[in-house]
């Protein structure tokens, strides 16, 4: 089974070498990785600025092409890898979405890799806006109404 801490790592490494992308390490896996919990992460969701996806596309898709990822959702900026999806959005939106501004996430070193984490307290207001998401209501509200629970859990509120 293919560690996707160590995938998530890889990725960052080329986006910031090839770049210049500090990404934000997000959903579950970034919760799980904040946590030290395993939450079993479907797939690698990462948040990087949003000119990369409207502006740079073709750019960014040929960097990620060209190290071996497959495009499988061009909508959703969704790549495979050895089994494993990356999804990707831009981080602007968690102002609009969940009122957490990016000068105020934290921006950690490890592995000669930077990349971008949400707080506990951050989290919380990803997912509790989460769960107003139509889509997200339908599909996955009993995961994302878990999540909250045990990020209120780990906040001891």
């Amino acid at each position: 089974m293919i560690d996707k801490k160590q995938a998530f790592f890889e990725n960052a490494r080329l986006m910031s070498e090839e770049l210049g992308i500090v990404p934000l390490m997000y959903g579950s896996l970034g919760l799980e990785y904040l946590t030290g919990k395993t939450l079993y992460a479907d797939d690698i969701d990462i948040l990087i600025p949003k000119e990369f996806i409207e502006k740079r596309w073709d750019e960014f898709k040929s960097v990620l092409e060209e190290n071996g990822y497959t495009l499988t959702d061009e909508s959703e900026h969704t790549f495979d890898k050895n089994g494993v999806h990356y999804s990707y959005a831009g981080i602007e939106d968690l102002e609009s979405f969940a009122d957490i501004c990016i000068s105020d996430i934290a921006e950690i070193k490890k592995e000669n890799t930077r990349f971008k984490l949400l707080s506990l307290e951050q989290y919380l207001k990803v997912y509790t806006a989460s769960a107003k998401d139509g889509y997200r209501t339908e599909i996955r509200n009993k995961k994302d109404s878990d999540k909250i629970k045990f990020i209120r859990e780990q906040l001891e509120i």
